[in-house]
């Protein structure tokens, strides 16, 4: 008889489990369905990029790829590219790549096991901090994860969480196309600075993740979006 554990339903749960996701892993192998599966959603992303890429590596990382999962953890797939391969232009590169990953998301709403797949085209050379990292076309662990009885503290993610929730709600009754910007190059700078400080258990990245489970990052894109239409929208009155 199989037992089914009920993840909390609780925006401030991190702490670690004793085990791997057994939906995902086998032995500490990835299940083969599994690893299939992602290699045929990577094939698809990259068709889609209607250009010439071979990828380095394709990565399974973040919580799924460690014991810190929740029932908000996503699938992050990182499929490693040399950005210099395809043009000398890293950044125009990056910013291709970044649109073309916006609108597949936006067009797909694949999962795994229930997970939804999140896909990021990843520089080869950009550095990523993970202590969980499996290599789906090598089949075996770039990072290999340890097990760490691990509690943060859920009042100092929060109180750091709730200062930038309270930002974001501002903005949101009165919106205001800088202020989003220096919010999200805010959020963007305390997330990196605490996994380069701490890793994965840094206050900075726990409250992230926790603006994210509430809706509040995708909240504020969807407010600079709208924004961003009617600024280049022409109303014009119907006259009869």
């Amino acid at each position: 008889m199989s037992v089914v554990k009920i993840i909390p339903n609780n925006v401030y749960d991190f702490g670690t489990k004793k085990e791997l996701n057994p939906e995902l892993w086998e032995n500490f192998k990835l299940k083969e369905e599994v690893r299939e599966t992602l290699l045929e959603i990577a094939e698809e992303f990259i068709d889609f990029l209607k250009i010439y890429v071979k990828p380095t590596d394709i990565h399974l990382t973040g919580s799924l790829a460690n014991f810190n999962y929740t029932r908000y953890s996503d699938v992050d797939l990182h499929i490693l590219i040399d950005f210099s391969d395809i043009d000398e232009n890293a950044e125009l590169v990056k910013e291709y790549l970044k649109s073309k990953k916006i609108i597949w998301n936006d067009r797909h709403a694949m999962a795994i096991k229930g997970y939804e797949v999140e896909i990021y085209p990843q520089n080869s050379e950009e550095k990523h901090y993970s202590t969980g990292v499996y290599s789906i076309l090598n089949d075996k662990w770039v990072v290999e994860p340890a097990y760490e009885d691990v509690s943060p503290n859920v009042s100092d993610i929060r109180k750091k969480a709730s200062d930038i929730a309270n930002e974001i709600k501002s903005i949101v009754l009165e919106p205001d196309m800088n202020r989003i910007d220096r919010v999200k190059d805010k959020i963007m700078k305390m997330r990196k600075a605490g996994l380069e400080s701490e890793g994965e258990y840094s206050i900075e990245n726990l409250a992230f993740k926790v603006l994210r489970r509430k809706g509040l990052l995708g909240k504020l894109n969807q407010v600079k979006r709208e924004l961003y239409d009617e600024k280049f929208s022409l109303n014009e009155e119907l006259v009869i």
